[in-house]
């Protein structure tokens, strides 16, 4: 088995164009090596006015914005397209009309350069963002086997990884994603979209101890968070009935408390996975890696156990192309090419 610095070493003057369109965000990237040379993305605010994004919106944002995004990262880059060894871009999963923007500028961009063409999976770049050759990634580059707790708004996952392409999923969520419901709540408090952030703000002046919610007892390593929303659901309703201003006089503490919940569900489950599997590495990946109070817990579990924690730098907590690009240089040594013919899937297994 090839170790990661043989990974690297065999790609590090390799060069890289990345296109990432999975839901919001337009993003490029260029990569030599290990090295994220630029990291360009556009998000699209008009889905702010919906409290959510609207697919075909999304679609016709990164109609809009590809070709502009894809100048700006060879341009700061400071590359040419005769530079380029390999195209890569997100398969999925993702929203369907956007995965199909970035597919199709992918696909004709590797037929027009005559370059490989390399599909990669949103939430293998998700982990393997930690390979990135960036001082702002704590903990530096990590040793197989780790564990990674992966968190974004579709997806809840640990993922033992025991190579960059030997990936296994030993727990994940059964129902709603915690991103998912950090912006379900925070809908239901009349905060702004997206509101993970706007909680993570909130909590940071409240007490997580004045208030309590349930956690749902779910077997194994995997996780729930839809009993979360129903609980805050009918507490929030219950206390409007008795003061009607009840959330914006108490919404830093329930903000706090509502994070300290999902935040407990995860360490919880990600700490029997350390015990479990022996393994002394942990990562954090996916959008709500962003979270103070879960980054913060994630370093404080490692150093209770005598684990490795690796944190993402916040460039590459969010969807970001420098990600797709790492995920790709692992592939492109392995000559993993991508088909013309694959189609985009919004479901792609892990």
């Amino acid at each position: 088995m090839k170790s990661t610095n043989d990974y690297l070493r065999a790609v590090e003057n390799v060069t890289v164009l990345a296109i990432e369109s999975s839901c919001d965000d337009t993003a490029a990237a260029v990569l030599r090596g290990n090295i994220a040379l630029s990291n360009v993305a556009s998000t699209q605010e008009v889905h702010e006015l919906y409290g959510g994004v609207v697919p075909e919106l999304a679609s016709r944002e990164h109609q809009r914005q590809i070709v502009p995004v894809v100048r700006a990262a060879l341009h700061k880059a400071g590359v040419s397209y005769g530079d380029i060894d390999a195209i890569a871009y997100t398969r999925g999963p993702g929203l369907l009309g956007s995965l199909l923007v970035g597919a199709a500028f992918a696909k004709s961009l590797s037929i027009a350069l005559k370059k490989p063409l390399i599909e990669v999976h949103h939430m293998h770049a998700h982990i393997l963002a930690h390979f990135i050759n960036d001082e702002r990634n704590e903990g530096g580059i990590p040793e197989f086997p780790f564990l990674c707790l992966t968190v974004s708004g579709g997806h809840t996952q640990i993922v033992l990884l025991r190579s960059a392409i030997d990936m296994e999923v030993i727990g994940t969520t059964i129902d709603d994603a915690a991103g998912e419901a950090f912006d379900k709540v925070a809908k239901l408090m009349g905060l702004p979209y997206p509101g993970g952030p706007v909680i993570d703000r909130l909590a940071a002046n409240g007490d997580p101890s004045k208030f309590t919610f349930s956690k749902p007892k779910v077997e194994g390593l995997d996780f729930s968070f839809s009993g979360l929303k129903t609980g805050v659901l009918y507490f929030l309703r219950k206390a409007l009935q008795d003061n009607a201003n009840f959330i914006e006089e108490n919404k830093e503490d329930l903000a706090a408390a509502i994070q300290s919940t999902i935040v407990d569900m995860l360490i919880e489950k990600l700490e029997r996975a350390l015990t479990e599997t022996g393994v002394r590495s942990i990562a954090l990946a996916g959008g709500v890696s962003a979270n103070s109070a879960l980054r913060r817990a994630v370093t404080e579990l490692a150093q209770k156990h005598g684990a490795k924690a690796h944190i993402p730098a916040f460039a590459y907590c969010t969807d970001n192309a420098a990600m797709i690009g790492m995920a790709a240089m692992f592939l492109y040594e392995e000559r993993r090419w991508g088909s013309l013919s694959a189609a985009p899937t919004a479901r792609l297994p892990f």
